[in-house]
């Protein structure tokens, strides 16, 4: 095969913002993301650099570096996809037309294209914007006067983010630059003949994708959706690939940018079933190979999983009868500290959707499973196996509701967790809080709810009582006191920071200041219990630990 031939050039503004260059957003670039802090420091460093310029002696002014962009570019016509560097040459635009806003003359022509019908050329702008929004940047941007109409633009009754930060940062940098009328005009001499960037060109559209991805290597803030996004709506037939660079962008903005990263790591989960072993941008190339089959990636999988994933961390699982039910059971997965049981939750909620009367009983079996996993203490390669085992029974079809399935915990495991229950469990720091929370709201009736801004735990026995306390009194025997100290039953919640000087109070003392709340109740159950002891003694805390557990036991059917 032929070596493709990849050009890189210096090119100042004046350049840039020619006849040489119509640049083109492909419909599955990201939005336009930067905000007002980075077209702010954008500004600050060309000024700054800009008034370092004014003071050097002619032979000695240098060029300023803009950065660099990767283009897809036949040498005819001179239209440039704009495979990187879309923020950069958005926000020069955008400085441009705010420039000949605040008055400076002749601009236009580095905004638009005129039209010479004798030499081919078109009027038209030198920047398009993705197609949902290039409308808007047209008007409010490149268009004579459409930055005056910008301040009546109300921003939430926009499309999206990107429309949203053209308007914020063109405002923005109007906003710096009208104190500054004075030095415009030599300002924008220097941005446009002093300014140059890197393009990095080649006319083969999969080079300039292995180009982008060399240089998000190499540390620019790409992620593997983004590459990942460039390589499959690329490999779509021209006459589809708007549809499907819509859809992609759809599942985005659902998920968020996060989310929507970690839709890959979870596909990735479900087709290779074990951990991780090289990058997720690799394994899913080597495994998967979405681009062999674009659409149907898209179609089959990126987009119903992409929808259950919603539905997942957004705990709003819609349904006719039981609803409520199963968004309770992905409230309390949710705050199990691992994602791991994530793909299998995607998978039963995309093949069995319109069946809530399978997903309570399911989600009810795999909360209780990641709880389980919890409290053992499993590694995550030990809980990856295991998960493993349940998506492999989900693809199959195998009825994982039986008992004795994989989504049930073995003889062994509920001895292994009834064993945690009992032990210290205030030093198994991933673990305690999500059980007493769990606890607490089955010992509330299901009613209860936690959106306090602070949650703690605290020891009612403290860890070190004073000489002469009453808790000496109630339990002389150091190590008896020691091996109840971090137990179920000594071991309560409260809406507030820790007080290490109330820790040490005696029992009625540290009711009274420490436990109860600014209203004089306690908001969690646990609390309000001890709240009710008239003492704190060793027959209390054997009462409660069988109580409590025995609770859990209900809760996990242990």
């Amino acid at each position: 095969m032929s070596a493709v031939q990849i050009v890189g050039k210096e090119y100042y503004c004046t350049d840039i913002f020619s006849n040489s260059f119509r640049f083109r957003l492909p419909r599955y670039q990201r939005p336009y993301a930067w905000t007002t802090e980075e077209a702010g420091e954008l500004l600050e460093d060309l000024w700054a650099a800009f008034r370092q310029d004014e003071k050097k002696e002619t032979l000695d002014k240098d060029p300023y570096f803009l950065g660099s962009i990767v283009l897809v570019k036949p040498e005819d016509p001179s239209d440039a996809l704009v495979i990187d560097g879309q923020q950069r040459l958005t926000t020069l635009t955008i400085l441009l037309s705010v420039l000949r806003h605040l008055g400076v003359d002749h601009i236009s022509g580095y905004l638009r294209q005129e039209g010479k019908p004798h030499e081919g050329l078109k009027n038209e702008f030198r920047l398009r914007l993705r197609e949902q929004d290039a409308e808007f940047f047209e008007k409010f941007i490149q268009n004579e006067n459409g930055i005056a109409a910008l301040p009546k633009v109300n921003a939430p009754s926009l499309r999206n983010d990107a429309q949203r930060n053209i308007r914020a940062n063109a405002l923005y940098l109007c906003e710096r630059l009208k104190d500054r009328r004075d030095k415009l005009q030599e300002f924008t001499r220097f941005v446009i003949n002093k300014c140059m960037m890197v393009v990095v060109s080649t006319v083969d559209e999969y080079s300039a994708y292995r180009i982008f991805t060399v240089l998000n290597s190499r540390g620019l803030d790409l992620s593997h959706a983004d590459i990942l996004k460039a390589e499959i709506i690329g490999a779509i037939d021209n006459q589809r690939q708007e549809k499907y660079a819509r859809k992609w962008e759809v599942i985005e903005e659902n998920l968020g940018l996060d989310d929507f990263k970690n839709l890959f790591a979870h596909i990735r989960m479900i087709h290779v079933r074990k951990k991780l072993e090289s990058t997720i941008l690799k394994e899913i190339r080597d495994h998967i190979r979405p681009k062999e089959h674009a659409t149907k990636f898209i179609d089959d999988e990126l987009e119903p999983y992409g929808d259950a994933l919603q539905t997942i961390t957004q705990c709003n699982y819609k349904g006719e009868a039981g609803a409520e039910r199963i968004n309770e059971h992905l409230r309390w997965l949710k705050q199990i500290d691992n994602v791991d049981w994530v793909p299998t939750a995607i998978v039963a909620l995309t093949r069995h959707e319109s069946k809530p009367e399978w997903l309570d009983p399911f989600f009810q079996g795999l909360e209780r499973l990641a709880a389980g996993f919890l409290v053992m203490r499993l590694s995550v390669n030990e809980r990856l196996e295991r998960y493993a085992k349940l998506l492999a029974d989900l693809e199959k079809g195998n009825d994982v509701l039986v008992s004795g399935s994989n989504l049930h915990l073995t003889d062994d495991d509920r001895a292994k967790v009834l064993q945690g229950l009992n032990a210290n469990l205030y030093e198994m720091t991933r673990v305690r809080r999500y059980v007493l929370l769990r606890l607490d709201h089955a010992l509330s009736g299901g009613g209860a709810k936690y959106d306090h801004s602070t949650i703690t735990i605290e020891h009612v026995l403290p860890q070190t009582p004073k000489d002469g306390s009453q808790w000496l009194k109630w339990f002389p025997d150091e190590k008896e006191r020691t091996g109840w100290l971090h137990r179920v039953a000594n071991l309560v919640l409260l809406s507030r920071a820790k007080n290490s000087e109330a820790q040490n109070f005696d029992f009625e003392e540290k009711k009274e200041r420490y436990f109860k709340s600014a209203k004089g109740i306690s908001p969690f159950v646990l609390t309000t219990q001890v709240l009710n002891e008239t003492e704190w003694t060793l027959e209390v805390l054997h009462n409660r630990q069988e109580q409590l557990v025995g609770k859990l036991q209900e809760i996990w059917s242990l």
